[in-house]
């Protein structure tokens, strides 16, 4: 394809004087790669690892190889959730509970850095195995897919679940920004797209019934965003007893405070302004854009929600867990 040479004599480009694609954030995000991707279909965008979409330009083959291969500890703590579930606030929340409220981790540091995806392209760079113990990282793969070490090693896990119509709205306007992703179409569109798992990450449905239906249960917390909302403190106290981290009242205090939406969504290392327009364009919405409970009322149409009840109800039929917003 014409787009697939243009970025790879622009990879060649940038090798020849030194410079890989995945040295810094800036010249991955560069506005000719931003305006490449522009232009890729589908097929060219995404790729299948494992049954599910991956959108290709954060997770190349080598990146999938490492966290194919990556060694967990028993300490580590793993923040697994489907995308547009609370992922960025649990980067937030978990390491200040680590730090015990001290705050220079969350501010100084960007937290695609501070809690990586184990299966993104900077993972690679960031030498996790020199690391000290707790490592925080993060990842958006179902159950099935995670690697050999995680299934003999048992890490924790704080699982985060979201309701699924506010996933759809949030990931709706996420598509329509991100110039690596496949832009959504009308919202009908896209809903279907959303209910039959042909989305980057596959199928909702399938990643929250993997990973509640764990096997490893004594090491996995399962949270909701809802009760997040609702009991910010409470929640920080909770995932900190899972963790074995005794807290003062102020100190929970302090994080809660600190990770109410509208502060965190001021933090320039959180609230991903420090990427460029051209890869995600929070003109048209920002990444951190509401942070609330039932926004899909916003915008569902009648038929649309009676669509998803019935496609939600046919396929968490046989689902025994009690979901929060249910």
């Amino acid at each position: 394809m014409k787009v697939q040479r243009e970025k790879q004599n622009y990879i060649y480009s940038l090798s020849s004087r030194g410079i890989t694609e995945t040295t810094t954030a800036e010249s991955f995000s560069s506005p000719f790669i931003c305006g490449v991707l522009r232009k890729m279909t589908e097929a060219e965008l995404y790729s299948v690892y494992k049954g599910v979409y991956l959108p290709t330009h954060l997770h190349p083959p080598e990146s999938l190889k490492y966290c194919e291969e990556f060694t967990f500890r028993p300490d580590d703590i793993l923040i697994v959730t489907y995308p547009k579930s609370g992922t960025t606030w649990m980067q937030e929340v978990v390491p200040l509970i680590v730090s015990e409220g001290d705050l220079t981790p969350v501010l100084t540091v960007p937290n695609w850095d501070r809690v990586p995806w184990l299966e993104e392209h900077r993972a690679i760079l960031l030498n996790l195995e020199q690391r000290p113990s707790p490592r925080i990282f993060a990842t958006h793969f179902h159950h099935h897919m995670m690697n050999e070490s995680y299934f003999k090693t048992k890490p924790r896990v704080l699982y985060v679940m979201r309701n699924p119509k506010d996933v759809f709205t949030s990931s709706y306007h996420y598509y329509g920004m991100a110039s690596y992703l496949v832009k959504p179409g009308t919202q009908d569109e896209f809903m279907e797209k959303f209910l039959d798992g042909n989305v980057m990450f596959g199928s909702w449905f399938d990643h929250v019934k993997g990973w509640i239906n764990a096997e490893e249960k004594d090491s996995i917390l399962h949270i909701f965003y809802e009760e997040m909302i609702a009991d910010l403190k409470g929640s920080v106290e909770k995932i900190a007893k899972f963790l074995g981290k005794s807290l003062s009242q102020d100190v929970m205090e302090k994080i809660a405070d600190h990770c109410v939406f509208k502060n965190m969504k001021q933090n320039k290392m959180s609230n991903f302004s420090l990427v460029p327009n051209e890869f995600m364009d929070q003109k048209k919405s920002e990444f951190m854009r509401k942070g609330i409970a039932g926004d899909w009322k916003n915008h569902f149409t009648e038929a649309q929600e009676q669509r998803f009840n019935a496609v939600y109800k046919e396929k968490t039929k046989d689902v025994k867990f009690k979901f929060m917003w249910d």
